[in-house]
């Protein structure tokens, strides 16, 4: 008998203050782990990027925050490819100096990892990224000009052929400083990450192709004492290579047969019912922290019978439980515990069957009484 691959989701999702997951690729641990327990892991960028450090992983699947909502709807498939030709979309807001370090790191990508790379392109006018806090701690923010954004993205669609769009972005250097030095110390929200996923949400919604985002910072002052978890993020001028190495290998987004749609930039994303496809109802399992189940991704999975993990250890700024929202899930500690729940569910073993006592079966009808 030949048993359908076992396919897990891994979200953490971004500008929560996740303890894992809320830093530069921390959770990439975790998705090695996870990746070794199961055929298909689909993740997103939050989890695997990890500004100059990366770390391949053959069976899984970079699926930006929006594309992934989308796919767990059951809209959109995932299609796995052997490689996309990436376009690199650079703020004109980015001083000189600072565009040739990105530059540098994008050419360094195409002659030392060997990735296909368009020739890049300048937003006409600056993307002028603005950031917020909401009150419950988590952030956000917004774009001054989303229309540039876009035409640069559809130049490189419909001219330059590019399959999957990076962008990088100026973002202010004087940010608040509090919580900066809290984010750097392990303690705070990464103050970047709400509004690097609306700029990659706004592409891949008009596009319907792979995106991700990587900011342009001036370097930090040294820290004797920063935090391991942050820092990824100060090795150098640039957060750019994670992002093209995810984006070369993401799946690329269909549409069932018969419900194709077209993106601004003309291109067609309805490819089929190919049979390597990747469907939402296929998902076995997904991994989420306890009190972040409030995304859409978690809310369209709890309708299928799908495997909701979730991991108390992983506290977030949100509240949001699966509990309150009459989600059901197994509520784990760890991940550790997470990777057992998963190899179990994978061989098909009861958990019950795991712990030390097992209760008697107990009739189900009144009619026993």
């Amino acid at each position: 008998m030949i048993n359908r691959p076992y396919t897990v989701v891994l979200i953490v999702p971004t500008g929560i203050g996740a303890a894992i997951g809320g830093y530069a690729g921390d959770a990439l641990p975790v998705a090695r782990a996870i990746s070794q327990v199961c055929d298909r892991l689909i993740t997103h960028p939050n989890v695997l990027n990890g500004a100059q450090l990366y770390w391949n992983l053959p069976n899984a699947f970079y699926v930006e925050g929006y594309g992934l909502d989308r796919f767990a709807q059951g809209d959109w498939g995932l299609q796995p490819v052997h490689q996309n030709r990436v376009g690199l979309i650079l703020d004109q807001g980015i001083e000189p100096e600072l565009r040739m370090r990105h530059l540098q790191a994008a050419d360094a990508t195409r002659a030392t990892l060997g990735l296909d790379l368009t020739d890049y392109i300048l937003t006409d006018a600056p993307l002028n990224v603005e950031l917020r806090t909401a009150a419950s701690g988590t952030s956000w923010g917004t774009i001054g000009n989303p229309d540039s954004l876009l035409r640069a993205a559809e130049t490189l669609i419909t001219q330059a052929k590019a399959q999957a769009i990076a962008v990088v972005a100026r973002f202010r250097d004087d940010l608040d400083s509090s919580a900066l030095d809290n984010y750097r110390h392990g303690q705070g929200v990464d103050p970047l990450a709400g509004a690097e996923a609306v700029i990659s949400h706004l592409i891949v919604r008009q596009f319907g192709i792979p995106a991700a985002h990587a900011p342009a910072l001036n370097p930090l002052p040294l820290d004797p004492n920063l935090s391991p978890r942050a820092a990824a993020e100060e090795l150098g001028y640039t957060f750019l290579p994670c992002v093209l190495v995810g984006l070369s290998r993401a799946p690329r987004f269909v549409k069932r047969r018969g419900e194709g749609e077209r993106g601004r930039g003309g291109e067609d994303f309805n490819l089929g019912l190919a049979s390597d496809v990747i469907w939402g109802n296929q998902v076995d399992a997904i991994v989420i922290p306890e009190t972040a189940c409030g995304g859409s991704s978690v809310l369209s999975f709890s309708q299928h019978n799908t495997r909701i993990i979730t991991v108390a250890e992983n506290q977030t700024q949100l509240q949001v439980t699966p509990e309150s929202l009459g989600i059901q899930a197994i509520k784990v500690n760890s991940y550790l515990e997470a990777l057992g729940i998963l190899v179990a569910h994978r061989a098909g073993i009861s958990v019950n069957a795991l712990r030390p006592t097992v209760s008697s079966l107990k009739c189900f009808s009144k009619i026993c009484d």
